[in-house]
């Protein structure tokens, strides 16, 4: 009876360690390296005990982690959150948006204001066959300007930065950090279209009002959030107070974000945060303002989120 008192009282112990562990284990957060993961730092910052964070040069790392289960949280493009929710069978839930749009329309044409002002000319833009291209084609038949402006691709948004930067190419749709590099290195370059109001303008247009150009959000293993809503709603919260803290100043969020290493520069950073529209937005609102976009994407390539709209299980709330 002894013995087997003694069996009891250290397997107790022993499975009291394994919960204490386990509720002492970080989390895995995965972000994007750029406007995806800015509005992070604050977390990165002030809780490096509760969160490991893996920052990704490219989506397709945070696609591996996500199916692995090596990334428990990831900050991801909006369509790549679609697109995870089909391939990992419904296991990926939307929890909040990060980023708005970042593209910005920057020329030396100072005549130039709005897209109306391009009809006749040619516009050198990056992101075909992406979101960006799919956000542009949409502003562009909007407003009655799909045969009227000539779109030209450039396959790299470095190497259509280095052109404007040189005087090479006159107008031209980047995103950041991209347009503040370019601002940075050419003074006869100015900001002339935010891309993200351009596109709810033309939202408002077809009937869509309050439709967003939401670029950027926050998704979320759905075993980790069933088995963990206290760490997901934690999460939440810091995040929030995270972007607070970016968009209150952008000097400190900058010197973050060189120092954590989710951009080079810190001064590159700070001046491209406010044309960031970092937001952030959980809750009922998510899908009131991601699914019209979705809705804009599918018909323009059903595969660019996956191959159909996302189901109502997608969007997370606590």
């Amino acid at each position: 009876m002894k013995k087997m008192m003694i069996c009891v009282l250290a397997l107790m112990m022993a499975l009291a360690l394994c919960a204490l562990g386990a509720a002492d284990e970080k989390v895995n957060v995965f972000a994007l390296k750029g406007p995806t993961g800015i509005g992070m730092v604050g977390v990165m910052e002030n809780h490096p005990d509760e969160y490991a964070f893996t920052l990704a040069g490219a989506a397709d790392e945070i696609v591996a982690a996500i199916a692995s289960g090596s990334a428990d949280i990831a900050a991801c493009p909006t369509n790549l959150a679609a697109t995870l929710y089909k391939k990992t069978g419904g296991n990926v839930q939307l929890m909040a948006l990060n980023t708005l749009g970042v593209l910005h329309v920057v020329s030396s044409d100072p005549s130039i204001d709005s897209f109306d002002d391009l009809a006749g000319r040619k516009l050198w833009a990056t992101g075909q066959a992406t979101v960006p291209e799919y956000a542009l084609r949409y502003i562009l038949e909007q407003n009655g300007l799909t045969d009227k402006v000539e779109v030209e691709f450039v396959s790299e948004h470095s190497e259509l930065a280095t052109l404007m930067a040189a005087g090479k190419v006159d107008v031209g749709m980047l995103p950041e950090p991209h347009v503040t590099s370019v601002l940075m290195q050419n003074e006869n370059m100015k900001t002339v279209i935010d891309v993200t109001e351009a596109f709810e303008s033309a939202a408002a247009q077809a009937g869509n009002e309050g439709m967003v150009l939401s670029m950027g959000c926050v998704i979320v293993r759905r075993e980790f959030a069933e088995q963990n809503p206290e760490k997901v709603s934690a999460f939440l919260e810091a995040y929030s107070e995270s972007v607070a803290m970016v968009n209150a100043d952008a000097a400190a969020a900058g010197a973050l974000v060189e120092k954590h290493g989710v951009m080079p520069k810190a001064a590159v950073a700070a001046r491209a945060i406010p044309n960031c529209h970092i937001v952030f937005v959980e809750g009922e609102a998510v899908r009131a303002q991601i699914e019209p976009l979705y809705q804009v994407l599918h018909a323009a390539n059903p595969a660019s989120i996956g191959g159909a709209l996302p189901g109502d299980d997608f969007y997370y709330v606590r």
